[in-house]
């Protein structure tokens, strides 16, 4: 006598794939896209003429370069990305009035009184192999010193986060440090 073969049920399987699939879904972390919260300014007007607009002081820019083997160039002079959030402050208080950082124009500003807001403007230009996560920092050092300028400026005034003011304050305090971020088309400059 011939014995039967047993066989395996196969109707629970594609139960036991699905739930396999589940568990590796809710178990598995996922990269979350890093990138920059940035407001972009309003178009400017169709009957603006910007042949008018008067050229800006070589003092009153704070180059920034980034070349394709992600090192930076600031002021002329190497750098590393830690060292840019300081380098960065400092140029847009200049808060010794040097000669060779910003100019300033004084105005009244609620709250603050008559106060020197700087006409200083950061100036990003990177090459078109820098790498992402590269731009990345170096963006994020940039607008981090204008955010540690206002939060520095919300506690010394106000005695509160920058956070916790009501929306005039904050606006002062804008006015006081702008984000003046220019950035340029990138260039293939050398390197990668």
């Amino acid at each position: 006598m011939a014995r039967k073969v047993p066989e395996i049920p196969a109707a629970s399987l594609a139960d036991i794939a699905f739930m396999l699939l589940i568990f590796f879904l809710v178990t598995t972390t996922m990269d979350v896209d890093s990138g920059l919260e940035r407001r972009l300014p309003p178009m400017p007007p169709e009957d603006q003429n910007n042949d008018d607009t008067p050229p800006i002081k070589e003092r009153n820019v704070f180059v920034v370069l980034v070349n394709a083997n992600n090192q930076l160039l600031v002021e002329g002079e190497p750098l590393q990305v830690d060292q840019l959030r300081d380098k960065a402050k400092e140029f847009m208080a200049n808060p010794n009035n040097s000669e060779d950082l910003p100019e300033k124009n004084y105005k009244e500003v609620d709250y603050f009184g008559e106060v020197g807001i700087t006409k200083g403007v950061i100036s990003l230009q990177n090459d078109r192999g820098t790498a992402y996560g590269t731009y990345l920092a170096v963006q994020n050092e940039l607008v981090g010193a204008i955010n540690e300028l206002r939060e520095e400026l919300a506690e010394q005034k106000f005695g509160k986060s920058y956070d916790k003011l009501e929306s005039d304050q904050q606006d002062a305090i804008k006015e006081i440090y702008p984000s003046k971020i220019s950035e340029a088309e990138p260039k293939k400059v050398g390197g990668k």
